[in-house]
């Protein structure tokens, strides 16, 4: 029987441990925190998005694409859905996204600690592995608590973000001490900080936006969707979809601007009628009469003074000019990243060790023996269950693998 040490008791190493448990492997897992999964809790908003019917290559990003791609084609969504029902967990879809049944991230937990009991696995709590180091056909794992020997080891303890649950680059660190080269890593999935020193006063606001990313004139990254407006700068989806390349870029000492368009909907043309009609219908009115009901408040008095202008004036004092530079402003708001919120907020971290360094099967081409699989890797997806689908499928396949190599 094979005895297998799992590093992480997060997603990756949960699923790892049963698959290998299920093939009639020995397994040991090794889990920092008092519990498992605490970081499963807060996916999807609490609900654990736990996958997404629309699954490509296209929603993630990585080193080895290739790779990547075999990799879900070998455990996709199918399989994850036939997984959760080898536990007796019901799912949902909406709109593409898998949730269980009830919409509680506690459930799908419950449903992976159960089978890990079920299955005999020893897990071992408030174990910090602190150094692994291989020997003849096997390992020596080093933790708080002691030493274990054993015949394969899988790490799964994840990237960077979240580090209360766990997550602290600690097992990157021990892929680096085998020998394997790190990607830098930087959050993804994050809010971003900005340099203006007026966001509290349209702090709250949400509205539909493209964004386009920029580095001096380069376009890096566009996103189109809800935009979250606070006190220290942007949120919402479209801004963690983006937050990975802005991260890089600011990593590689670049400026990074984001170009902010509020009237999606509406092209130039479109514009100029608008702008037009209202001219003729709204005259007498002040700047900010004028212009009630092309954008939210906030956003409207905030550009009315970007553009050099008073809201209380009259539109018959104000020049033509004037006024489009107000409407230039809500089809191109620029502001400048100044930062991200750090690996606290984020809900993923990019970088890690490379695809490049480890074959289908989620063992590596450095430390035969040895498997990744999870966050871990230099693989990060976007919103929509498709980090926590990397996570069942790199753990399943490298379970059965270390099982059965």
């Amino acid at each position: 029987m094979k005895r297998i040490g799992i590093i992480g008791g997060g997603a990756a190493g949960m699923m790892a441990a049963i698959t290998a448990a299920r093939q009639g492997a020995k397994v040991i897992l090794f889990e920092k925190n008092d519990r498992v999964g605490k970081k499963i809790l807060s996916t999807g908003n609490g609900k654990c998005n736990l996958g997404n019917l629309q699954l490509s290559r296209q929603e993630y990003h990585s080193t080895d694409e290739e790779l990547l791609t075999d990799v879900l084609e070998a455990f996709g969504t199918r399989e994850t859905i036939q997984f959760f029902r080898s536990l007796g967990l019901w799912l949902k879809e909406k709109n593409g996204y898998l949730y269980p049944l009830c919409e509680q991230a506690a459930v799908v937990l419950d449903a992976l600690r159960y089978e890990l009991r079920v299955l005999n696995v020893e897990i071992l709590y408030e174990a910090t592995v602190t150094h692994i180091r291989p020997k003849n056909y096997g390992f020596v794992i080093h933790y708080t608590g002691g030493k274990r020997e054993v015949d394969r080891v899988i790490l799964a303890g994840g990237g960077c973000a979240a580090p209360k649950t766990g997550s602290d680059g600690s097992c990157i660190a021990l892929a680096a001490d085998l020998g394997h080269k790190i990607i830098p890593q930087v959050p993804a999935l994050v809010q971003l900080k900005c340099k203006e020193d007026y966001f509290k006063a349209v702090s709250g606001v949400r509205c539909d936006a493209v964004i386009r990313a920029y580095t001096e004139k380069e376009l890096i990254a566009e996103e189109v969707g809800e935009l979250q407006l606070t006190d220290y700068g942007v949120s919402g989806i479209p801004i963690f979809q983006l937050s990975r390349q802005v991260n890089y870029a600011l990593l590689a000492g670049r400026k990074v601007t984001l170009r902010v368009d509020v009237l999606p909907n509406i092209d130039r043309e479109e514009f100029k009628l608008l702008q037009t009609g209202r001219n003729l219908l709204l005259a007498e009115r002040t700047v900010e009469e004028f212009l009630s009901g092309t954008v939210n408040k906030k956003l409207v008095n905030l550009f009315i003074k970007l553009a050099g202008l008073k809201p209380t004036t009259n539109c018959e004092a104000v020049t033509q000019e004037q006024l489009s530079k107000v409407y230039d402003l809500m089809k191109e708001w620029t502001i400048e990243v100044a930062a991200h919120k750090g690996f606290d907020n984020a809900q993923v971290s990019a970088g890690g060790v490379s695809l490049k360094e480890i074959d289908v099967r989620m063992e590596s081409k450095v430390v035969p023996g040895l498997y990744l699989a999870g966050e871990v890797l230099d693989v990060d997806g976007r919103c929509g269950g498709y980090n926590l689908q990397w996570a069942w499928s790199s753990g399943y396949l490298a379970g059965v693998a270390a099982s059965k190599d």
